[in-house]
């Protein structure tokens, strides 16, 4: 793990329709704190949600370095076809500043009721499959862009506009075949620690690391994007592995840079004020950074 790059660090919004203005200023937050990502999470059909992609957009045209990306888009309810439509159309218009986080799709009972399909498990990895293909086809700017289906039939267009950068596809997945989807096919992997705790984390990176071996690509390409729940206070540590104060935030995110290989790691805040993002921006992130650069460069060795 010594050879990976400086770890990101990114917040993870919720993008409440009543909380429009609470969401850009914790966004411009993240632009003025020095942080690199923001993700937003995309459930269509709440109803107390804006639209993720239309927000995004919103987003990008009111900053001008951070990177904004789906944590993740909804393929069941988006289709392949005009995600990728989306993605190249906001990477443009942002001068490169559009990620592409994407998932099978769960709620499978609100999926239906706006028209989407039901899949069971299998499926529904079958269907990010064909997704993937379909998508990456067209971002990379393949003249005529096709997919035999089932799940997306796709019987031929030519796609575009070019991406002004190389869109990323990173997959929110947990189980075997999802982890074994990412190694072949995707360039970063979005569990949370809600969903997924370190132990769990280090099994599994485990196994996307093989089946990017099998797959005949380099493992550590693949991003590690650590979407994080907790709170930084000025009290005690207690009630989960990320309440407590500032030191106990930068001791567990190097060591989980160091060990466990996160490459990103995206802060849920514990509100809607900019109050964690502009702690997490000032204090925690750059004495990460430079833990996990002094590490590195113990172990390396002066080059």
């Amino acid at each position: 793990m010594t050879d990976r790059p400086a770890p990101l660090f990114g917040v993870f919004l919720t993008p409440l329709a009543a909380e429009h203005a609470s969401v850009i200023a914790q966004v411009l937050a993240a632009e003025r704190t020095g942080l690199d990502l923001v993700g937003i999470q995309d459930h269509p059909y709440q109803r107390r949600f804006l639209d993720t992609f239309v927000l995004i957009a919103d987003l990008l045209a009111r900053t001008e370095r951070v990177r904004i990306f789906p944590d993740v888009a909804n393929l069941p309810l988006r289709g392949p076809v005009m995600i990728a439509k989306a993605a190249a159309s906001l990477d443009v218009m942002s001068g490169g500043r559009f990620e592409l986080g994407i998932g099978a799709g769960t709620f499978w009972d609100a999926v239906a009721g706006m028209g989407g399909p039901r899949r069971r498990a299998g499926e529904s990895i079958d269907a990010l499959t064909e997704a993937m293909g379909i998508m990456r086809a067209a971002l990379d700017g393949e003249r005529v862009v096709r997919g035999d289906g089932p799940h997306y039939p796709v019987p031929g267009y030519p796609p575009g506009p070019p991406p002004a950068h190389r869109v990323e596809l990173w997959v929110g997945a947990y189980r075997r075949r999802g982890l074994e989807l990412i190694g072949r096919l995707g360039d970063g992997w979005v569990p949370s620690l809600a969903y997924m705790g370190p132990d769990k984390f280090r099994a599994a990176s485990a196994r996307l690391d093989e089946a990017a071996t099998r797959a005949g690509r380099d493992p550590s390409r693949i991003r590690r994007i650590y979407n994080l729940a907790g709170a930084i206070t000025d009290g005690p540590i207690g009630g989960g592995p990320l309440i407590g104060p500032v030191d106990l935030w930068v001791e567990t995110l190097s060591a989980w840079a160091l060990e466990l290989g996160v490459d990103a790691f995206i802060l849920a805040p514990s509100d809607m004020s900019t109050r964690d993002i502009e702690r997490f921006g000032v204090e925690v992130a750059p004495a990460v950074r430079e833990n996990v650069a002094r590490e590195r460069v113990t172990v390396r060795g002066p080059r």
